[in-house]
């Protein structure tokens, strides 16, 4: 095998329009009025993705401990966004709490991918941290928007057996753990899930970008082994801490069920 990596030419990179043409030939067959969505979300990624490329390039070239966690505070920033706007079962979620949740959880477990198991040097190398929050990001996201979803939604479907328990003297917390429990356990299924068919079902992007940039399969398998750990914890500890700051905003002062949890959103619309 090649250790050098094939790159791909202008004109190489416009031929791949031959796929979007062939995706937006199926809609128009099927009518799928997804034509001019597809067009704008492909535009969108070849815009974006080219920006961060060079953005990356900078940033790698910087390569200084302060940057890094200013790049990986602004990412969290906009995870923290998108996750708010994913809850259908909330409304008006802060964004502080999302953020938090993920900032801490991408700082915690990059720190702890870098330092005891890549071990670049030095530890805050760009070019390794940047690319794992992104990928801790985007898999956190996912976790914590479940979890909330999920956490608020438990209580709704058992407002009485928690207004049964915070009757007979339950703090907050004891009346809903439960829940949290079956929260945190549905963030955490679809990472589990992945784990299980990783490999057999399907090579992941990380393992399969690696190949075709020259790496031994051996060490790929390696460092997707890595990548699919740490999003597992990443997803685990992003749905804990969120799940952890947010319970009691279920509950008023009193510490009884806040009134809007007594009605679906739909009713409150």
């Amino acid at each position: 095998m090649s250790p050098q990596i094939i790159p791909i030419s202008d004109s190489q990179l416009i031929l791949t329009g031959i796929l979007v043409l062939i995706t937006a030939g199926i809609s128009g067959i099927f009518q799928l009025g997804l034509v001019k969505s597809l067009l704008w979300g492909t535009i969108r990624c070849v815009l974006q993705l080219s920006l961060v490329g060079y953005a990356l390039a900078w940033i790698f070239s910087v390569n200084r401990l302060e940057l890094v966690i200013a790049v990986i505070a602004m990412m969290a920033l906009f995870a923290a966004q998108t996750s708010t706007r994913r809850t259908p079962n909330i409304s008006d979620f802060p964004t502080l709490l999302a953020f938090v949740s993920l900032v801490t959880t991408t700082y915690l477990v990059a720190t702890i991918v870098s330092l005891a198991i890549i071990q670049p040097s030095p530890w805050y190398e760009a070019r390794i941290i940047v690319p794992i929050s992104g990928m801790i990001l985007g898999n956190a996201v996912s976790g914590i928007t479940l979890a909330i979803d999920r956490l608020y939604s438990e209580v709704r479907s058992h407002v009485e057996q928690v207004e049964a328990l915070l009757s007979m003297g339950a703090s907050p917390w004891e009346a809903v753990h439960d829940l949290v429990r079956e929260a945190i356990r549905a963030a955490m299924t679809p990472t589990i899930n992945a784990l299980m068919v990783v490999g057999i079902v399907s090579i992941p992007g990380m393992m399969t970008g690696q190949i075709l940039g020259g790496a031994n399969p051996v060490e790929a398998a390696r460092y997707q082994i890595v990548v699919m750990l740490m999003i597992a914890s990443a997803a685990a500890i992003g749905s804990m801490i969120l799940v952890g700051l947010s319970f009691k905003r279920l509950f008023t002062k009193d510490e009884a069920l806040k009134p809007e949890l007594f009605r679906s959103l739909s009713q409150r619309d």
